[in-house]
């Protein structure tokens, strides 16, 4: 791996050009098993340069507040609670700007490196309401004065907020420097619903499952707020552990850990896998890692939320630290560091600074009990109906079962892109060709392939692209990754399928007007967690839907990375050529 040139692999490209897909996928993703994507280690260094000045921006925040002093004093202010209200509502606003998950190279963005509040501040970009013909006032696709002046408002609000100081003594906190006014709280929370009414992306970008969540908990008082901080906090590691008691999760592992910078010996990336190069499944050492993890992940946080304190809680606390430091080292595709980052802050503020309160110390114990219905009731929807929520609200972190889609181009329709959505990044295909230049863009864009085919939705989205583009005419086609369509439409993306599903198709249909055959998409839904099957649709972008069927888990799991002959079972529609 080079300082600053990728290390990726070295092909014979006349001959690797004329094999099938399927054919030009193996030795890409034998490359990924032993080096992963190949990133320089300047780029690293960059993301490492980027979490230091998050880390930097919120030290200096928190020194704004009166009764916090002292650059170098931090063990004398980082537990107080305003600290932590604070480091959610900063943690927000960085997301929400776009410089936290989905930003840079290794979420595929290179020119600009972030979308975001770049598309979220221009009018007429696509915005995708979550229930358009149910709540008023937020039907339509285009984005308005009145969603850039909600947008706009969100950011200047949480920077008062961030700016404020406390709003004097809680002597159940033992703080004299307070809490942040609460009417500041509600106008953040106010202003991010009706965003998200307006657009559900701007929403999940702000990863409110998390922060919108822990912003409630500060309309509580005393220490109620602390208790049912901590309560949010284990129903994300429960929630997000549960969703990992699937098959796929191992493939996650083998996937990131052969990524990983840390892991930097080839010799060991490869016991990550059964039998590589000839079998790439994930091996025992990645089933060890994944079910330990599933297990640190459901059980520690009951201990730290139980423990109140000693040994047995500090024990616990090092252990979660130490599970988000593997996770940020790792730096995985997506790149969420500031999240790990500030759930390590939260374990050490709310599990050790404040051990000391439980459920017993609750004045009011009925508010945090209807929050913790509320958000466990969502996890559970999530994992039995993947189809109706988000990954994200579902807490199905990293579980390797999420909603994905593979888009089938044509040159004409990548030209109708781009000529009729107002964006700011470029086509993916594009963007790659302006890094790499024309033919060693092949390169990146099939180790992109690889990737999605190390895990298991992979090998269906690979089999079914060849249902979905007519017989004998694929090689008129280019594929592209949904989440690099979405990056492209809507500026912002994070592995997932609910922001490029049919409602992104009719969006962009409304402004490009391809022409039949000129897009299909593939959109397999994950897998409830009930079940061992998934759901697929074939949709052609100007007439809609013409099949639908399922893949089962059991026929994934057991094929390679480069397979595309996972049976399929038709429940309606066949497939049919265009003449």
């Amino acid at each position: 791996m080079g300082f600053l040139e990728p290390d990726l692999p070295v092909v014979d490209m006349a001959e690797w050009s004329k094999g099938t897909r399927s054919a030009r996928i193996r030795p890409m993703a034998r490359h990924w098993a032993e080096v992963g994507f190949g990133t320089p280690v300047a780029l690293h260094l960059f993301y490492v340069g980027k979490v230091g000045l998050y880390i930097l921006g919120g030290w200096l925040i928190m020194l704004s507040t009166k009764g916090i002093d002292g650059f170098t004093d931090v063990g004398d202010w980082w537990s107080e609670p305003i600290v932590f209200q604070k480091a959610v509502l900063y943690t927000l606003l960085f997301e929400v700007v776009g410089l936290g998950c989905g930003f840079g190279p290794l979420n595929n963005r290179f020119f600009p490196p972030l979308g975001s509040i770049l598309y979220w501040l221009r009018p007429r970009t696509i915005r995708l309401p979550p229930w358009p013909g149910r709540v008023p006032l937020t039907t339509g696709t285009t984005r308005t004065p009145v969603d850039i002046a909600l947008y706009a408002a969100l950011l200047m609000t949480t920077s008062v907020a961030l700016l404020s100081d406390g709003t004097g003594p809680v002597p159940s906190l033992d703080t004299t420097v307070g809490l942040l006014p609460v009417w500041q709280i509600a106008a953040i929370l106010g202003l991010l619903a009706a965003i998200g009414l307006r657009d559900k992306v701007i929403f999940l970008a702000a990863r409110g499952e998390v922060y919108a969540t822990l912003a409630v908990t500060f309309l509580f008082t005393g220490t109620d707020m602390i208790v049912a901080a901590k309560v949010v906090f284990v129903v994300i590691w429960m929630g997000a552990a549960t969703s990992k008691l699937n098959k796929h999760f191992p493939f996650v592992v083998s996937t990131m850990m052969s990524n990983s910078p840390v892991f930097r010996r080839k010799s060991l990336k490869r016991m990550f896998f059964e039998n590589f190069p000839d079998d790439l499944r994930p091996g025992r050492l990645s089933r060890i890692f994944a079910h330990g993890g599933t297990a640190v992940e459901m059980g520690i946080p009951l201990v730290l939320f139980f423990s109140h304190g000693g040994p047995l809680t500090t024990l616990a606390a090092f252990v979660m630290v130490g599970f988000h430091l593997v996770i940020l080292t790792a730096v995985p595709m997506g790149v969420p560091l500031e999240w790990n980052v500030f759930m390590i802050f939260g374990v050490l503020v709310l599990f050790v600074a404040h051990a000391d309160l439980g459920l017993g110390s609750l004045h009011d114990p009925a508010p945090v009990a209807l929050l913790f219905i509320v958000i466990a009731g969502i996890v559970i929807a999530g994992n039995l109906f993947p189809r109706k929520i988000s990954f994200l609200p579902g807490m199905r972190y990293y579980a390797g079962n999420w909603d994905t889609t593979m888009w089938c181009i044509k040159p004409s329709a990548a030209e109708k892109i781009s000529r009729g959505i107002v964006a700011i990044a470029s086509m993916p295909q594009a963007q790659l060709e302006r890094f790499y230049g024309k033919d060693r863009a092949q390169i990146p864009m099939f180790m992109g392939y690889a990737f999605r085919a190390m895990n298991t939705h992979g090998r269906a989205l690979f089999t079914l692209v060849h249902r979905a583009m007519p017989a004998g005419r694929e090689d008129e086609y280019t594929l592209t990754d949904g989440e690099r369509i979405c990056s492209t439409a809507v500026g912002w993306n994070f592995g997932d399928g609910h922001m490029h599903n049919e409602q992104l198709i009719a969006a962009m249909q409304q402004r490009c007007h391809f022409d039949p055959g000129e897009v299909r998409v593939v959109l397999l839904d994950a897998q409830p967690i009930h079940k061992q099957t998934q759901e697929y649709r074939l949709v052609d972008a100007a007439t809609g839907e013409f099949e639908r069927g399922v893949v089962h888990v059991a026929d994934m799991v057991t094929r390679q990375p480069w397979a595309d002959d996972v049976p399929v079972h038709v429940h309606r529609g066949n497939h049919t050529d265009l003449t």
